[in-house]
């Protein structure tokens, strides 16, 4: 695994977290897209699904079924208040952590 692959790993969960908390209920090819639209091009689905799994096995997402004009039908996903308590504390590490990797980087030492 690459260093990007590996630091991405950490915070695709978050991403996504943040996606469906903007969207406020969306299927998982529109999360995808906005990934990619968002410089995420190496992300494919067969990443993304087994996350949505475990987003919604955690009690983080829920998720239901919608008709779909284009086909089968979709399973839209929305985030739980325990989806949102994770998306805080994500946002909040995030925040502290760039905070503390700038200064460094710019020689704040």
């Amino acid at each position: 695994m690459n260093k990007k692959s590996q630091l991405l790993k950490g915070s695709l969960e978050g991403c996504v977290l943040r996606i469906i908390d903007i969207e406020k209920e969306t299927y998982g090819y529109e999360i995808a897209r906005i990934l990619k639209e968002n410089g995420f091009e190496d992300i494919s689905e067969g990443t993304l699904y087994p996350l949505y799994t475990r987003l919604q096995k955690n009690g983080l997402i829920a998720a239901t079924m919608h008709k779909s004009d284009l086909g089968p039908m979709r399973k839209y996903y929305s985030l739980t208040d325990k989806g949102k308590k994770e998306l805080e504390d994500f946002i909040d590490t995030w925040n502290y952590l760039t905070k503390c990797i700038h200064s460094i980087i710019r020689g704040n030492i």
